[in-house]
This record gives structure tokens, sequence and C-alpha cells, in this order.
């Protein structure tokens, strides 16, 4: 056959000829699809394996690359549309609208992997940028979705985006969440208000532990018990919230507790009981100041002492109360740079409350209970030995042991 009769016939079957190309352009789709994904990317992913770095291998991860063999067929299949000249302007919408829809599902991860970039420094500690994230994701595959749509019925994009104008009040409407949502992350983060890892309570949401996630429509909260409660995050900013992020930070955690003394047991302190209480160390500079003040101002206004009633005397309750205070002050766990108060609040029917008001210098939970539960425990073992009772209601042993007496 010679070249001149094998153009006769290819000029005189163009359908078959067609249909070669056509399954020619197939099976050339098929092959630049397997050479990328098994040859391309693998060298790919073996350079970023190899360098120092671990920046390129979380910008480059499987998805990014997988996604990236895509791109040669579609090339292939928008430069050889004019194969088929029926189907060529619509072959080429839907390999552009391809391409658009490849590229967009490659920003997605892309922008995953600089987020996590940003998360393995230093300066993103206290600093969450998810919120943010997921917006330029939200406005990226918006103005994508425009661009694949515009594509596809060979329209401007701004011809669409201009249509937009009459629609805001709906968009407002199905997109309100989201924007108030924006708009707290906003103060969340330019106030500084909670970060990862704080622990917050937020009462109307029954919630109470730390923070382990804050996004753009949801802030998680693992509570102690390990239940998760989900707020929205524009619900975070409208409800009252309390941060104990200061108290973690201040290195210091507040102690503030009473305790109720028995009023019928308080008494001036008799030379019996003055002996008695110096014989406790941490008392004795106490006493022997004190005494000082009380005898020079007696002496100093003349003051019959043979009355108990005259002048100035010592109690019990004081001096208890002078015990608590240096009993708590030599406690090695007791913060020495913060509030120190040991004081009576207002007497109630419940007794007198007797309140410490002082400062741990360990914040962590566990062991902030047991240093304020050794210190109670050792209170309120010693209140006997300064003549107090500590009040509380009667309960069945006491209402037996009365009834014993009477009868006895």
């Amino acid at each position: 056959m010679t070249l001149e009769t094998a153009t006769n016939w290819l000029n005189q079957n163009q359908i078959v000829v067609q249909t070669m190309s056509i399954v020619g352009i197939i099976a050339l789709v098929f092959i630049s699809y397997a050479v990328t994904k098994h040859y391309i990317v693998k060298i790919l992913t073996r350079i970023t394996a190899k360098t120092k770095t671990k920046y390129d291998d979380m910008l480059l991860s499987d998805i990014v690359l997988r996604r990236i063999a895509y791109i040669a067929p579609l090339i292939i299949i928008h430069s050889f549309a004019g194969i088929v000249p029926s189907l060529e302007m619509m072959i080429r919408k839907i390999s552009v609208a391809g391409l658009s829809l490849v590229f967009l599902l490659i920003i997605g991860p892309l922008i995953n992997s600089l987020h996590d970039i940003y998360l393995s420094l230093d300066v993103s500690e206290g600093r969450p940028i998810k919120g943010y994230v997921q917006v330029v994701k939200l406005v990226i595959y918006i103005l994508g979705g425009i661009i694949i749509i515009s594509t596809l019925l060979g329209q401007s994009p701004l011809v669409l985006l201009s249509g937009f104008g009459a629609m805001t009040a709906v968009i407002l409407l199905i997109f309100r969440d989201t924007i108030l949502s924006l708009l707290a992350s906003l103060q969340i983060t330019s106030n500084d208000l909670v970060r990862v890892g704080d622990w917050i309570e937020v009462p109307s949401f029954q919630a109470d532990g730390d923070v382990v996630d804050i996004a753009l429509h949801t802030v998680k909260i693992q509570n102690f018990d390990k239940t998760l409660t989900i707020i929205p995050t524009h619900k975070l900013i409208d409800v009252t919230f309390k941060n104990w992020r200061g108290m973690k930070q201040s290195g210091g955690r507040r102690i503030k507790r009473s305790l109720y003394i028995d009023m019928t047991s308080i008494r001036f302190c008799d030379k019996h009981m003055l002996d008695r209480f110096r014989s406790i160390q941490i008392l004795s500079d106490y006493l022997d100041r004190k005494e000082k003040d009380v005898e020079a101002f007696n002496i100093e206004h003349k003051v019959n002492t043979t009355d108990l009633v005259n002048g100035r005397r010592l109690t019990n309750v004081g001096t208890f109360r002078a015990y608590i205070a240096e009993y708590i002050r030599s406690q090695k766990t007791i913060h020495r740079d913060m509030t120190f108060i040991v004081r009576q609040l207002q007497p109630s029917p419940n007794g007198l409350p007797i309140e410490i008001y002082v400062f741990t210098n360990d914040t962590i939970w566990a062991n902030y209970e047991g240093i304020q539960a050794d210190i109670f425990d050792h209170i309120l073992s010693v209140i006997p030995e300064f003549g107090l009772r500590v009040f509380q209601f009667p309960t069945g042993f006491d209402f037996k042991q009365n009834s014993q007496e009477q009868t006895a």
C-alpha cells in the first residue's frame, strides 16, 4: 500500500480514524496517570523523605501527592479536545472545571499542612488560628465553586458574583452561625480569652475542664469526668465563663475555707491556760509579745486586774487564731508572696467562722487538695487543746450520749 492509497483510505474512513484517536487519547490518559502516580509521586516522596527538614514532608503529604496525579490526565484531555469537534467546547469546559476541582482538593490539605507547621512552632502556643484557617478554606472553596460553575456555564465569574448582591440576605441567613463564629473567634484571639489547654468553667453549659480544641464553629472542652462538652464558639462570648489560666500562671492557688467555733466555748485565758499554751513552741514568741502589750496597756490605764472583764485580756479563740496563722506560715507548701489572712467573719447561728485565706505554691489539683486537707486535719485536731469546740448540728451519737447521761 502506497502512501497515497493510505491517505485516501484515511480520508474515506474518518470515523475509524476518530475512534482510533479517542482510544489512543484514553490510553495516553491512563498511562500518564499511572506514570505520575507510580513514578513521579514516588520520586517526590523519596526526595522529601531524604531532606533534613520535616516541613516538606508535611506540605507534600500522601493526600496532596495522590491528587497531583490527576493533573496530567486532565491536561491531556484538554489538549486533545479538538479530536471530537462536536464536543470540543464541552470537553474543554469539563477538563478546566476538573482541573479547578483538583486544585481545590490540593489547596485544602496544603492549608492544613501549613497549619500543622504553625502548630509545631513555639509562637503557636496559646495562639490558636484554626478558626482563621477554616475561614480561609471556606472562602477558597466558595470562590473555587464559583469558578467551576462559571466555567461549565461558559460565563464570566464576575457575572455570577454580581448576582450575589441580590442574594445577600439569603447568604447572611445561611452563613449566620459562621459569621457569628468568625467574629467570636476574632474576639477570643485578639483579647486572649481562651487558649487550648486552659481550664475553664462554663456553668450555663455544665462544662468544667480543659479546652482541647478551638475551631471556627465550636470550642471542645474535656471535662474532668472525661466527658466532652461542645460549645458553639459564638455562644462562649455570650455567656459568663471562668478561666483558671491566671491561677496557673501566678504559681499560687487559693485556699478559702472556714471552720465554725461554738461560741459558748469562747472565754478569757486564765493563768493555767496561758501556761499550757506556752508549751506550744510556735506560740511562745506570740504569747511573750502579747502579754507584754497587755500588761503595758493595763498598767498605763491603771486597770484593776482582779476581775477578768477589766482591761485587755487574751482569749482562747484569739490565741487559737494566732496558732493557725503561725502553723500555716511554717508550712513549705504555702506561698509566701501572696495574700495571707486568718480572720473572723460575721457570727451566725452556726457559730463563729474562722476563715483561712491563703495560697499554696502548688497549683496541681491533686496536690492542692492534699495540702488543704492536711492543714485542716491538723487544725480540727488541735481545737480541743484551746478549750474550744467546733460547731456542728447534733447527730444520733449526741442524742444517744445525752440520753445515757440523763439516765445515769
